[in-house]
């Protein structure tokens, strides 16, 4: 396991890790480690990594940029922490989260699945060619949820209804094992046609995403 890494960003992800690394006792430094952490935007990953001398591993922290982005570098791979991070939590945000890891090559795969664990990660094997349909799947669990609550926070507004109150709703659902309830669920059709009147009266922009997401969930 590499004892020294430097870790370039130092964003909601970059301050996670470098806090993690320095609680397990990894020496974090501005040059010379074993290892270059990127933590930096997708879009400055191959900009930041040509400007890094050859030497030491050097791997990046996103879930859809390629492994080619670390060029020249062959010692490479890549740790995507499956988590979505705040600057208003510390590395505790890592603990029993998964991560993509993507190598080309035994020893950077073991390196892989080994940083990974230190940090706290439960770390899995990704494919080169499926990590933007890996990271898709990401999205829609983690960013579409923030938009589906910001829509039915919306509908509850509306309606004089207390926005917080769907927070126990959502999260007893994931407890549940996302097991399905209510009208789709039942083949209750005619409160779906209802919903549909009541959203085209009062937000007729979301009827058109009311329609996909019940079409969805019915298949």
């Amino acid at each position: 396991m590499v004892e020294t890494v430097q870790v370039v960003g130092a964003g909601r992800v970059g301050s996670a890790v470098a806090a993690r690394l320095a609680q397990r006792g990894v020496e974090l430094r501005e040059d010379d480690a074993e290892l270059v952490l990127l933590c930096v935007p997708d879009t400055a990953i191959a900009d930041t990594a040509a400007r890094i001398e050859p030497g030491p591993w050097v791997a990046h922290v996103s879930g859809a940029t390629p492994l080619a982005a670390l060029a020249p570098h062959e010692r490479r791979f890549g740790l995507h922490p499956l988590q979505t991070f705040t600057r208003a939590r510390g590395p505790e945000q890592l603990d029993g989260a998964w991560a993509a890891v993507t190598a080309e090559t035994a020893e950077a795969r073991e390196l892989g699945f080994e940083l990974a664990r230190l940090l706290g990660l439960e770390p899995f094997e990704l494919a080169e060619d499926a990590r933007l349909l890996y990271h898709a799947g990401a999205a829609i669990a983690s960013n579409y949820l923030v938009t589906l609550h910001r829509v039915a926070a919306d509908l509850f507004r509306a309606a004089g209804a207390p926005p917080e109150s769907l927070v126990p709703l959502m999260r007893r659902t994931i407890d549940n094992g996302f097991e399905l309830t209510g009208p789709i669920e039942r083949g209750d059709w005619e409160t779906v046609e209802a919903h549909r009147r009541a959203i085209r009266a009062t937000r007729p922009e979301l009827e058109p995403l009311y329609d996909v997401l019940a079409e969805a969930t019915a298949r």
